[in-house]
């Protein structure tokens, strides 16, 4: 039975696209959590009380953790355990790398200790070796926390960078992009996070080409997209199906998942996306 029928959802009756129950491999839902604006736990409990069931992991955005007292940070992490969301540290260990070195190992076992389930390995700022990267992931994966190692096609991606900063750096070749996802898979990654930059976002034309090289090299099952704004999640939505895994705001939850399941879509995905289960 799928998570959106054992939720009790009201008019169930109604057609929806087959959903995966959770803890689900395929169509994963990544929201973002405080970063931009701060976010408490009676606000993510009215969240996931509403939309919980499709909801997979819930992500710390810019070492906002490191702001916040420990028992709020706990009270939060508490909160997605309840109802079966996995929680990742974002793309912080970066910052510790170099402002930290010493403190990689705490980092990642205080993480451990919170109760974070993700640690995400990012790399967007950095100029470091594949096997170095590598190294972290294993180390996480030793820790007993998932990895999920994070491939740039832009160096200096993440941020708030402008289209014109970036393309003062060197893009990175697709190519090896992929070589160090796999790297990081055979290593025992959870899954490899796709930046937007460079593909989708702060670009002047969308980089397409790369995320169907970047989908095909990895396997799609492997990736989690980055999708900033509803039209980038749409377009994937098209080009994969509803089950493509996907980093969204929290703020568009609903609309993601309206667009899984079917229930509506724009102009060109309206009634044309569905699933099949061949059971």
């Amino acid at each position: 039975m799928s998570d959106a029928e054992n939720t009790d959802r009201a008019f169930d009756f109604l057609h929806v696209n087959e959903r995966e129950g959770k803890p689900r491999s395929t169509g994963i839902t990544e929201i973002r959590g405080p970063y931009y604006d701060p976010m408490g736990p009676r606000e993510l409990r009215d969240i996931l009380e509403t939309m919980g069931a499709y909801v997979d992991i819930y992500k710390f955005s810019g070492g906002s953790f490191a702001l916040m007292p420990e028992d709020a940070v706990t009270e939060l992490i508490d909160v997605c355990h309840e109802y079966d969301v996995s929680v990742s540290t974002g793309g912080f260990i970066e910052h510790v790398l170099i402002r930290d070195p010493d403190h990689v190992e705490r980092y990642v076992e205080e993480a451990a200790d919170l109760g974070f389930d993700i640690v995400e390995v990012s790399s967007g700022f950095l100029a470091i070796d594949v096997d170095d990267a590598v190294a972290l992931t294993e180390l996480v994966q030793e820790t007993g926390l998932k990895a999920k190692p994070e491939i740039n096609v832009q160096f200096g991606a993440g941020g708030a960078s402008s289209v014109e900063e970036l393309e003062s750096e060197a893009a990175i070749d697709p190519t090896s992009a992929i070589a160090e996802g796999e790297r990081h898979l055979d290593a025992g990654a959870y899954k490899v996070m796709v930046e937007s930059e460079g593909i989708t976002e702060r670009v002047r034309e969308w980089r397409t080409d790369v995320a169907f090289e970047i989908a095909e090299g990895l396997g799609v099952e492997n990736c989690v997209f980055e999708a900033a704004d509803p039209e980038v999640f749409e377009w994937y939505i098209k080009q994969f199906g509803p089950r493509v895994n996907l980093f969204v705001d929290n703020s568009q939850i609903v609309e993601l998942e309206c667009m899984r399941s079917g229930l509506w879509g724009k102009k060109s995905t309206w009634g044309r996306i569905a699933s099949y289960d061949g059971e």
